[in-house]
């Protein structure tokens, strides 16, 4: 049986560094000679931005609400009663009362949200505008500033975006009236829109 208490080697302790003479470089780059760099040329496109979820039910159960409706709307692009530059819009549905349709016209009742289509297509434009009255509804908006702008006949164009965006309010069943508003938001180049209470 072995002797544990006996040790099987003279010296336990020993360097294991061999002997060398330490030679400090005397600059950064004496010392950095002998590195080779190392040539990279790809670009690191990782994103640590993460993305935070939505945690409103309701938000989520609206959008897809929002999404199928839209689909339903049936918004047409087709033929279209082209109305003037400068015409004044006007349109309220059965039951509105009188008074409330002059305090619109007149800009007494102020907007909550508004959107402005210049610059879309028809096709954007109508997905825009179905998009934004159904979002204001739902969140329970009164009344909303759309901006349609108006061309000019002089430039040779005709206000179609006007004309469609006239004619496809009156098909959306959240609207109960419209008018064209004042000079101060935008004059005949934009309607005030009076939306149905969410119930």
């Amino acid at each position: 049986m072995p002797d544990f208490n006996t040790p099987s080697f003279e010296n336990p302790l020993f360097d294991a560094k061999p002997d060398q003479q330490e030679k400090t470089p005397e600059t950064f780059a004496q010392a950095m000679q002998d590195v080779t760099p190392i040539t990279q040329d790809k670009l690191k496109t990782h994103n640590k931005t993460k993305l935070r979820k939505n945690k409103d039910k309701q938000y989520h159960r609206d959008q897809a609400t929002q999404n199928i409706t839209l689909v339903a709307d049936g918004l047409s692009t087709e033929a279209v009663n082209i109305v003037e530059s400068d015409q004044a819009l006007h349109f309220s549905a059965p039951g509105v009362q009188l008074r409330v349709i002059k305090r619109l016209q007149k800009g007494h009742m102020p907007w909550e949200q508004g959107i402005d289509l210049h610059g879309f297509t028809i096709d954007e434009a109508r997905n825009q505008l179905s998009q934004f009255i159904h979002a204001s509804f739902h969140q329970g908006c009164q009344i909303v500033l759309i901006i349609h702008g108006k061309a000019y006949s002089e430039s040779g164009s005709l206000p179609l975006l006007k004309s469609y965006t006239n004619d496809w309010l009156r098909q959306l069943p959240q609207v109960l009236a419209f008018s064209s508003a004042q000079a101060k938001d935008g004059g005949a180049g934009a309607l005030y829109v009076l939306l149905r209470r969410k119930k």
